[in-house]
């Protein structure tokens, strides 16, 4: 849910500045939050080199490429409901990425549920790819593909080479990774921004809601479980963006949305449905 309202927050703050200044904005308000909450907090810092470059590129990827990517693909015209469709096939690639890398085992009822999933994101966005169709270029295209597996691979990494790192400060790190990717980005862009207040609403949704709860919960999850089963949680991103758009929007929910709607849930259930293990031989 909270992920989903990063689409809400980009739409509302993209009219008043370029795209990686919006970002470069974003992530160098972000880091006196952390800075601070990390001391009060008394959280424990990465002691060694090795650990701070696997944050720095946690945050290249996940950050710096994979939301550089879609914001410069939406400034650009693509369709939102294209833009949902690409990220809606995150997992899929973060499964089999997760299963090459971290020897993850995909089974049956993964498979089942991602193509239950990927059908699901189909009718909920499909209605939306012919209203508009003028933002979808190659270059859009290349931009929302670079963003999807650089996500993919970014939630891989952080699961095999920062598994024990304070939730915090890495995130610290990460932010200093994506200011690599966004600040050289702006130099062909204008750093004249119009702050009105919608735009410092976005901004500081972005910064407090998104970079840091969402992230930190995110970075939480991924430590927790397995990488294939949390990324199955981002069929729900293009789910509450619809429902929200339709609140904030006006945007009209078509009957194959709301059947789109039921099978993503479904997909949910299936992939993070727990086996039973079998009893033990002597209670049988």
């Amino acid at each position: 849910m909270l992920w989903s309202t990063g689409f809400i927050g980009s739409k509302l703050g993209a009219p008043y500045a370029d795209p990686f200044v919006f970002l470069s904005v974003r992530y160098l308000a972000v880091l006196p939050f952390l800075l601070v909450f990390a001391v009060a907090a008394g959280s424990k810092w990465p002691n060694n080199t090795p650990a701070i470059l696997h944050c720095i590129v946690t945050g290249m990827l996940v950050h710096g490429i994979y939301l550089g990517g879609v914001f410069w693909a939406i400034d650009r015209g693509m369709p939102a409901g294209a833009s949902a469709l690409m990220v809606g096939l995150q997992p899929v690639l973060t499964a089999l990425a997760a299963g090459w890398l971290l020897g993850d085992r995909i089974g049956p009822r993964h498979w089942a549920g991602m193509a239950l999933g990927s059908l699901g994101l189909v009718l909920i966005v499909g209605p939306k790819l012919g209203l508009d169709g003028s933002g979808i270029t190659i270059a859009t295209i290349t931009a929302m593909a670079a963003a999807v597996l650089a996500m993919s691979f970014g939630t891989v990494y952080q699961k095999r080479f920062v598994p024990a790192t304070d939730h915090v400060t890495a995130t610290v790190w990460q932010y200093v990774g994506a200011l690599i990717v966004s600040l050289p980005m702006t130099l062909g862009e204008s750093w004249q921004i119009d702050w009105s207040p919608q735009f410092a609403f976005a901004l500081a949704w972005l910064v407090l809601v998104l970079s840091i709860g969402a992230i930190l919960l995110l970075m939480y999850l991924i430590r927790a479980g397995a990488v294939a089963e949390v990324a199955s949680l981002f069929y729900l991103v293009p789910v509450a963006t619809t429902i929200e758009s339709y609140f904030l929007f006006g945007e009209r929910l078509a009957p194959v949305q709301i059947a789109g709607m039921g099978l993503v849930v479904a997909a949910i259930l299936l992939i993070r449905r727990k086996r039973t293990p079998p009893p033990p031989a002597d209670a049988v």
